[in-house]
C-alpha cells in the first residue's frame, strides 16, 4: 500500500464517517499523535500516528492549495 503525504491543516477523509454524518476532517496537530477536527460538528479526536495511517482513505484537500 502507498504511503499517503498528509500535512498540517490537511482536509483527509477516513474509512468510516463521523456519527454526526460529515467524513471530512482538519489535520490540527501532528506528532507522535494526530488530532484531526470533524469539518461537521467541529469535534475533535487524537488518534496515535499508526492508528490514523491505518484509518486514512484518502486526502481531500491540502493545505498549500486552500491557502
Amino acid at each position: 500500500m502507498e504511503k499517503k503525504e498528509y500535512g498540517l491543516n490537511d482536509i483527509v477523509e477516513m474509512k468510516k464517517g463521523h456519527p454526526c454524518g460529515a467524513n471530512a476532517w482538519k489535520i490540527i496537530r501532528m506528532g507522535a499523535d494526530i488530532r484531526i477536527k470533524c469539518e461537521g460538528c467541529q469535534h475533535s479526536v487524537m488518534l496515535p500516528r499508526v492508528e490514523f495511517n491505518k484509518k486514512i482513505k484518502k486526502i481531500l484537500v491540502k493545505a498549500e492549495a486552500a491557502e
